[in-house]
């Protein structure tokens, strides 16, 4: 049976006005029949809520059908200028194995050789290495030794190289693994005993020689034309703190705190000295800091199709049409429109939220006693104002190439973290998640500029930092 928003939603009002209307109530009854609406209306939303109308994900939604791939004009397989992935052959094989042919096999007669026939077969060999230093000792007459220098760094008599130590920031922090898994992985595939001890010691070192690189992106994202911000919940030993992600296309910070807004943002020292544009989901914090806005449109289209399925607003559908024919313009134009183009957008964008007005009009405060606060608004006048007063941040991808239509790039980089609690459940405290979030920083940094994470750990254990910091 399917539920339709509209009429129960019908229903209800028509309930409350019967409530409204009967003199007879009690006003215990009352109180208590208009608890129960409220509990409808809230079961009502959630259950109507997916991830197409709401911030939900994908894999909250009830029986979720697989979509049906629209069909493209385009080829079938990679398109023009894709880099492949596909095997070639090298001209420095590892191993060269020569196969004669077995002559007692062929036809009498002489033969010469011709050449060869190659095919390659590319395969690992997963094996520890282990370098003994060995110092020369002399002694003179007098009995006195001299000792020749370890190389730096070698200290003790037995000691984990940097490439463990790397490989094993790797696993952790890039791949998500837990430590148990870690040490049965280089326990089975290395021989190489690894307590859990010893990987935690690997990140806190790790976090140590990325200090001076911490502080280097936070300067660049303050200093950047354009960024994003977005902010998640995170589990710290069963304690909520949020997670603050600031981003661009060269560069990543996360940064965990216990608070979402501004005391957050005021700590981490990005935005407080940002000049560019910043693109978010609307989080009014953001609204106190003086740069210039651009708002994600991603969320706006949600929002939109809630306020059509749930609330029957017919504005709220021909505004979502009316941003993907805007983005869509902006695509086909190489990422600006002409100012005629923008002119006549956003001429028909302030029309059709005239017509919203009328639709959907402001809540009636002229009968009854004033209330104290502000007068609740739904969820669909909540919106419509947004998209009233907010025009230039709406539409400020329309004109500065710069800014794109939604602020997924932000949204993206901080999904992962959402991965991580997923496989552990939670941080166990407060220095694992400043841990991970410095880590994580730079090995997201490092792959939007060319480098894998890891080269990117190899050089932190070696003391360095990569070309592109300086």
């Amino acid at each position: 049976m399917k539920i339709n928003p509209l009429e129960i939603e019908k229903s209800l009002d028509n309930a409350q006005r019967l409530i409204e209307q009967e003199q007879g109530l009690s006003p215990s009854l009352r109180a208590a029949l208009e608890v129960l609406l409220l509990l409808v209306t809230v079961l009502l939303n959630r259950s109507t809520l997916n991830s197409k109308n709401s911030s939900k994900p994908p894999s909250s939604d009830p029986n979720r059908l697989k979509t049906t791939r629209k069909k493209s004009d385009k080829s079938p397989g990679a398109q023009a200028g894709h880099l492949g992935k596909t095997l070639k052959k090298t001209d420095d094989p590892d191993v060269i194995e020569v196969i004669s042919i077995d002559r007692r096999t062929l036809p009498k007669g002489t033969y010469h050789q011709a050449g060869f026939e190659t095919r390659q077969v590319f395969d690992i060999d997963i094996s520890r290495v282990i370098t003994e230093y060995q110092a020369q000792v002399l002694e003179d007459e007098k009995g006195n030794r001299f000792v020749a220098s370890f190389p730096e760094g070698v200290t003790k008599a037995v000691q984990y190289g940097n490439q463990i130590k790397a490989h094993a920031v790797y696993l952790s922090q890039y791949q998500l693994l837990p430590y148990k898994r870690i040490q049965h992985y280089f326990a089975d595939q290395l021989q190489i005993p690894l307590s859990e001890g010893s990987i935690y010691n690997f990140n806190v070192q790790a976090f140590a020689q990325l200090a001076a690189f911490e502080q280097i992106s936070k300067d660049r994202l303050a200093q950047a034309a354009i960024a994003h911000a977005d902010e998640t919940g995170i589990n710290i030993n069963g304690k909520r703190l949020w997670l603050h992600c600031a981003t661009n296309k060269t560069w990543t910070h996360y940064f965990p705190h216990e608070k979402r807004g501004m005391d957050a943002m005021d700590e981490i020292g990005i935005l407080p000295r940002f000049k560019g544009i910043l693109c978010h989901d609307h989080w009014k914090p953001y609204y106190r800091y003086p740069f210039t806005h651009a708002l994600c449109n991603a969320h706006h289209l949600r929002e939109l199709t809630r306020a059509w399925e749930q609330d029957g607003q017919s504005w709220a559908k021909n505004m979502e049409k009316l941003l993907r024919t805007i983005n869509q313009a902006v695509d086909d134009a190489g990422n600006a429109l002409p100012p005629n183009a923008v002119k006549d957008y956003r001429k028909r964008y302030k029309a059709l939220l005239k017509k919203a007005e009328i639709e959907c009009p402001p809540p009636d405060t002229s009968s009854g006693k004033p209330k104290r606060g502000r007068v609740r608004r739904s969820k669909a006048r909540n919106l419509l104002e947004r998209l009233i007063n907010y025009e230039d941040d709406v539409l400020r991808f329309m004109e500065n190439p710069l800014v794109p239509f939604t602020n997924n790039l932000g949204e993206n980089d901080i999904r992962m973290t959402k991965v991580q609690q997923k496989i552990s459940g939670c941080f166990r405290s407060t220095e694992g998640a400043k841990i991970f979030c410095r880590v994580r920083g730079y090995l997201s940094t490092c792959r939007k500029q060319g480098i894998t994470a890891s080269q990117a750990l190899k050089l932190v254990f070696e003391g360095k930092l990569p070309d592109f910091v300086a």
